[in-house]
C-alpha cells in the first residue's frame, strides 16, 4: 500500500548507518507503506535494532536469491529504500509482523557489521529539481491516462491513485508513487528502484503501464470473443487460453510450450527425409497455436508423433557371412535347397554392391510346408527384424495406403505400422495368404500393393495418412500364397514365384526326428528318458494316420502322443507313490498307436491292390499338394450317351468328351469295334463324389480307363498317369509335376507315366522319390496303353460287313453302264 496523499511523515533526521532488514521477493519504493512478517533471526535482530531509536529506521533491501535463509553480504542488492517501521506485534506462532513505510532510496556504501544484524553504511539519492518544460508535462499527463485507462479495463487499482497522482507534479515523486501499484517481478521493480534520473524512472514507469494496458486489451478481446458462443466446454476453452495468452505476453513458460519444444527436439533427431521434416515442422507450428484440449489437437499430435517414431534412417546391419547364413538356414529347415541358394545369393550381391535392392519373394506351396516359418529363418539368418502381415480376407484399399486424415480414427495404413513395429526400415516383411485378398466397394487391396511390390516405385511410398514418401527398397518382401491363379497376374508379375511342394514319406520323417519330436517333446514337459519315439512309429503315423503335403496334421498327432505319455508319466508317478504297478516304459511301439492316436486312417486296404478293367489310378494337384484318384468307366444299355459323375468340373468333362472322341475315331487302329458305342451307355465316374474337380491332366487317364473297358483288357493297378490329350492322341505336359509324383509315392505306385515335355523336370526331382518310381515319359496315348493295360490290344484289322440295300443298287447301276456289257 502506499499513502494516500503521496506524501510521507516530515522526514526525520537519517543517520548514516541503518540497520539491514533483508526481504525475500518483494522491492519497497518510497512512499509505499507494505506489511512485512520476519521470522529469520538475522532480521528480528535487524527490527530490534531499529527499534532501538527514536526514528525506528532501517533499511529494507531485496534478496538476489529468495531461497536463500542465510545470505552473505553479497546477496544482496546494493540499491533499496530507507523505511520507517510504524507498527510492530509479535506473533504467536513465533516471529513478527511490521508495517513499514518506505521514505527515500539509498545504496550501500559499505557494510558496518554483519552480527547480530547487518548494518550498513548508506548514500542517500536526492532528486534534483526540474525545471516545468512541455516534455515533463507531456509525460506526467500520460502516465494519469494510462492509470485511467488502468482502471477502466478492470485492474485492480486503489481508488486514491487516481485523484493522487492529479495533484503529484514531481516526477520522480510520481515515478515512485505509481511504481508501488505495478505488479513487477523484483529484478524488473529492482531495476525500476535503481534508475536516479526522475524522468527516466517515470519513462519507465510510463512503459510499464502501456504493457500492462496491452495485455489488458487482449485479455479483454478474449472475453469477447469468447463470450459469442459460450458453453461448459467454451468456458474452459476460454479461461486456459486467457492464462495462456497472458503468460506469453508475460514471457512466462508454461506447459504447452514446454510440450511444443519436446516435440520439436524429437523431430530434429527423428531424421526424417526433407519432406517428411517441412510437414512436421508445418504440423507443430500448427498444434503450437492450438488449444491443447481440443479434438484437432490429439489428431495432430497422433499424427506428429507417428512421424517421428518411423525408422526414417535406421536400419539392422545384414550379416554377410554367407557361411554362417547358410548354417542358419539349415538348422531351421530341412531340405528346401533352392530357396536358400536364392537368399544366398542376395546375401553374395549385397556383399558386393551395399546398395542393392531387396528381392520380392513369393513362396508358393500348399499349407504347412513351412512358408512362414521359412521367412523367419531367413531374417534370422541376414540378422535383420521380422514382421509378418496377414492379407487373407483383407478387402479395404486403405488397410494398405492408410485412412486419410479426414476420417475419425485415421491411421497409417499395415505397411506403415509393420515399420514402426520393426524400429528399422529394412526388415524382413512377411505378406501373408497374398492369394486370398479380397475386394468390394472400398477398393482393391491387390491393387494397391503394385506399388509397393514395384522396386521402381517402392522407394517413394505414399501412405495416405502420412502424406509423405517413405522408402520401402530396402525391405526384402516375401509373400506367401497357396493357389497361384488366385493371384492376380500384374501382382504375380511382380514377385518371384518359389515353389515349395509337399513333402514326400523320407523327408517327413527326417524332418519329424530333427525338428517335430524335440520340439512337442520339450512342450509336453517330458524328457529324453521318458518318451522314445522311434522312426517306425513316425513311419506308421505319416503313413496311415496322415495324408497331407504339409506338416501340421504330422506335428499334432505327434503332440497328441506327447500328451497321452505325458499323462502317463504323471498317473505312474502316483502309482508308484502308492506302490503301484507301472503301466509302460519310455519307448513307444508301432503297437501301441492304435491306443494313444486310436485306428488307422488310411488303410493300405482301401488303395486299388488288383488290375481290373475299366479302372484307372491318375494324379492330380490340388492347393494341399499332389492326390491319386480312382478313375472308374463302366458300360450298360443305352442310347450311346456318356454319363460323367463325381463334381467334375467343366474342363475335366470336356477331357471325358476327348477322351471318348478318341476312342471312336480310332477305334480301328486301336483293334476295337467301330460299333462298340452303338447302343450302349458309358459312366465314368471320379471318386469321391463329395470333393468337387477339375483340372486339364485327367485326359489321358480318361482314354485309358475307356480303352480298358471297350477292349475288356485290366489296366495295371501300380501304374498312375497324368497328361492333357488332344483329339488325335497326342500326351500334352500338366503343371504340379513333383506333387503328382509325390503322391504317387505315397500310395505305393512303382510306374508313374507322364508327358514326354515335362520329362526336363526330373532333373529337380529329389533321388529319394524318383528311386521308388519308375517315371515313363510319353509323346502319344498308343504309348500310354502299351505300359498301362496288362496286355497287348489285338492287332489293327480291316473290317467287313454286310452291304445295304442302297450299296448293292449303286453297284449294279456301274456295272450295268461299263461299255460292252450286255
Amino acid at each position: 500500500m502506499t499513502a494516500h496523499d503521496g506524501t510521507r511523515p516530515a522526514d526525520p533526521e537519517i543517520p548514516d548507518i541503518l540497520p539491514l532488514l533483508p526481504i525475500r521477493d518483494l522491492v519497497v519504493f518510497p512512499y509505499m507503506i507494505v506489511p512485512l512478517r520476519v521470522t529469520r533471526p538475522v532480521s528480528m535482530e535487524a527490527v530490534a535494532k531499529a527499534l532501538e531509536a527514536d526514528e525506528r529506521l532501517c533499511f529494507l533491501v531485496a534478496q538476489r536469491d529468495p531461497s536463500d535463509d542465510n545470505p552473505s553480504a553479497q546477496a544482496f542488492y546494493r540499491a533499496g529504500t530507507i523505511g520507517m517501521i510504524m507498527r510492530m506485534r509479535k506473533l504467536s506462532e513465533g516471529g513478527l509482523k511490521v508495517l513499514v513505510q518506505g521514505l527515500c532510496r539509498a545504496r550501500i556504501a559499505k557494510f558496518v557489521s554483519e552480527s547480530p544484524c547487518y548494518r550498513v553504511r548508506l548514500d542517500r539519492g536526492v532528486d534534483k529539481p526540474l525545471a516545468r518544460s512541455l516534455g515533463i508535462e507531456a509525460l506526467l499527463r500520460s502516465v494519469r491516462g494510462n492509470i485511467d485507462k488502468l482502471s477502466g479495463l478492470g485492474k485492480t487499482i486503489q481508488p486514491e491513485l487516481s485523484m493522487v497522482v492529479q495533484s503529484v507534479d514531481d516526477p520522480g515523486r510520481m515515478a515512485d508513487l505509481v511504481a508501488s501499484h505495478l505488479t513487477l517481478k523484483v529484478p524488473e521493480a529492482q531495476e525500476l528502484l535503481e534508475l536516479d534520473e526522475p524522468i527516466s524512472r517515470l519513462t519507465r514507469v510510463n512503459q510499464t503501464l502501456e504493457k500492462e494496458i496491452g495485455i489488458l486489451e487482449v485479455q479483454s478481446q478474449i472475453q469477447n470473443k469468447a463470450r459469442e458462443e459460450m458453453s461448459k466446454t467454451q468456458r474452459d476453452y476460454y479461461l486456459r487460453e486467457q492464462l495462456r495468452q497472458i503468460k506469453h505476453e508475460l514471457g512466462d513458460s508454461d506447459v504447452h510450450g514446454e510440450e511444443m519444444e519436446e516435440l520439436r527436439g524429437k523431430v530434429t533427431r527423428a531424421g526424417l527425409s526433407d519432406e517428411a521434416r517441412t510437414e512436421a515442422d508445418k504440423q507443430v507450428r500448427r498444434l503450437d497455436q492450438m488449444h491443447a484440449e481440443s479434438a484437432e489437437a490429439g489428431v495432430l499430435r497422433t499424427y506428429i508423433e507417428w512421424l517421428i517414431e518411423l525408422p526414417w534412417n535406421v536400419s539392422s546391419e545384414d550379416m554377410l557371412d554367407l557361411e554362417a547364413a547358410r548354417r542358419i538356414l539349415d538348422e531351421d529347415h530341412y531340405d528346401l535347397e533352392h530357396v536358400k541358394d536364392r537368399i544366398l545369393d542376395y546375401l553374395a550381391v549385397r556383399k558386393l554392391r551395399g546398395g542393392a535392392h531387396g528381392p520380392i519373394l513369393c513362396f508358393l506351396g500348399p499349407p504347412g510346408v513351412g512358408k512362414t516359418s521359412l521367412g523367419r529363418s531367413i531374417a534370422r539368418a541376414m540378422g535383420r527384424k521380422f514382421v509378418r502381415i496377414s492379407l487373407g480376407g483383407m478387402r479395404d484399399e486403405a488397410e494398405i495406403r492408410g485412412h486419410r486424415r479426414t476420417y475419425v480414427g485415421a491411421l497409417p495404413g499395415r505397411l506403415i505400422q509393420a515399420m514402426k513395429q520393426a524400429g528399422a526400415n529394412n526388415p524382413v516383411l512377411l505378406l501373408d495368404e497374398v492369394d486370398k485378398l479380397g475386394s468390394d466397394a472400398r477398393g482393391d487391396p491387390s491393387a494397391a500393393l503394385l506399388e509397393v511390390l514395384d522396386p521402381e516405385q517402392n522407394c517413394n511410398f505414399r501412405d495416405h495418412y502420412l502424406g509423405v514418401a517413405f522408402d520401402l527398397s530396402k525391405v526384402l518382401f516375401i509373400a506367401t500364397a497357396n493357389l497361384p491363379e488366385t493371384i492376380p497376374a500384374p501382382l504375380r508379375d511382380r514377385m518371384e514365384t518359389l515353389r515349395l511342394s509337399g513333402y514326400a514319406e523320407e523327408e517327413k520323417l527326417a524332418i519329424a526326428e530333427r525338428y517335430i519330436i524335440p520340439k512337442q517333446i520339450a512342450e509336453a514337459g517330458l524328457s529324453a528318458n521318458e518318451i522314445v519315439i522311434g522312426r517306425d512309429v513316425t513311419r506308421r503315423i505319416v503313413g496311415e494316420y496322415t495324408r497331407e503335403s504339409g506338416l501340421r496334421e504330422l506335428e499334432r498327432l505327434i503332440a497328441q502322443l506327447a500328451r497321452k505319455i505325458a499323462r502317463r508319466v504323471v498317473e505312474d508317478s502316483a502309482r508308484a507313490a502308492g506302490s503301484g504297478p507301472k503301466r509302460g516304459g519310455p519307448v513307444i511301439t508301432a503297437e501301441e498307436l492304435p491306443t494313444f492316436l486310436g485306428p488307422p486312417r488310411y488303410l493300405p486296404e482301401e488303395r486299388h491292390r488288383a488290375a481290373e478293367v475299366g479302372t484307372v489310378n491318375g494324379l492330380a494337384w490340388t492347393p494341399y499338394g499332389g492326390e491319386v484318384l480312382l478313375i472308374e468307366a463302366q458300360t450298360m444299355a443305352g442310347k450311346g450317351s456318356l454319363t460323367l459323375t463325381g463334381q467334375l468340373g467343366d474342363v475335366m468333362k470336356e477331357s471325358a468328351q476327348a477322351a471318348l472322341s478318341f476312342a471312336r475315331a480310332h477305334a480301328l487302329a486301336l483293334g476295337l469295334s467301330s460299333e462298340f458305342y452303338a447302343g450302349r451307355e458309358i459312366h465314368i465316374h471320379v471318386p469321391a463324389g463329395g470333393v468337387p474337380k477339375d483340372g486339364p491332366s485327367a485326359g489321358v487317364t480318361m482314354a485309358c480307363a475307356l480303352v480298358s473297358l471297350i477292349s475288356g483288357i485290366p489296366v495295371r493297378h501300380e501304374v498312375a498317369m497324368t497328361g492333357e490329350l488332344t483329339l488325335r492322341g497326342k500326351v500334352l505336359p500338366i503343371g504340379g509335376l513333383k506333387e503328382k509324383l509325390l503322391a504317387a509315392a505315397r500310395v505305393g505306385m512303382t510306374t508313374v507315366i507322364i508327358p514326354w515335355a515335362n520329362a526336363p523336370e526330373l532333373s529337380e526331382i529329389p533321388a529319394y522319390i524318383t528311386s521308388k518310381l519308375t517315371v515313363r515319359p510319353v509323346r502319344t496315348m498308343e504309348e500310354v496303353l502299351e505300359i498301362a493295360l496288362s496286355r497287348p490290344l489285338a492287332s489293327p484289322k480291316k473290317e467287313v460287313r454286310a452291304l445295304s440295300k442302297a450299296e448293292r443298287a449303286r453297284d449294279r447301276r456301274k456295272v450295268s453302264s461299263r461299255p460292252g456289257m450286255a
